[in-house]
């Protein structure tokens, strides 16, 4: 979220609060002044309650958690030939093993990718294994 995101939230949470105040203290007030009959007392005993919880909510409102940064961008572009041999492992590309990390991976024009033997193996591109 941006600074204005918060700017907006906090503006809000502002004016909630002074018409949570205003609606408490303003109607019932006048009403309560001037001798009040039982109808305009259960009216003024409503409003106040409902400003009072306006109030509360807007107090116990919390900014909301911004996002986390981005994770970093991996690129590899035009790496050469990979060559796995006997057993070995050979890769071009960009390698994230379990999927780690946050950011962007891309791999371009990585070249070949040649496995020989038994257990040996290679990839171009992006790794995830």
């Amino acid at each position: 979220m941006d600074e204005r995101g918060a700017d907006v939230s906090q503006s809000w949470k502002i004016t909630v609060m002074v018409a949570a105040v205003a609606g408490i203290v303003s109607t019932p007030l006048l009403w309560l002044l001037d001798s009040p009959d039982t109808g305009q007392l259960v009216g003024a005993s409503v409003q106040a309650a409902t400003g009072i919880a306006a109030l509360a909510w807007a107090l116990l409102q919390r900014p909301p958690v911004p996002a986390p940064p981005p994770g970093p961008s991996d690129v590899a572009v035009d790496t050469g030939n990979a060559e796995g041999t006997g057993g070995g492992t050979a890769h071009t590309g960009v390698r994230r093993p379990g999927a780690a990390g946050t950011g962007t991976a891309k791999a371009e024009r990585t070249g070949n990718a040649t496995a020989d033997g038994p257990g040996s193996s290679a990839g171009t591109g992006v790794d995830y294994t």
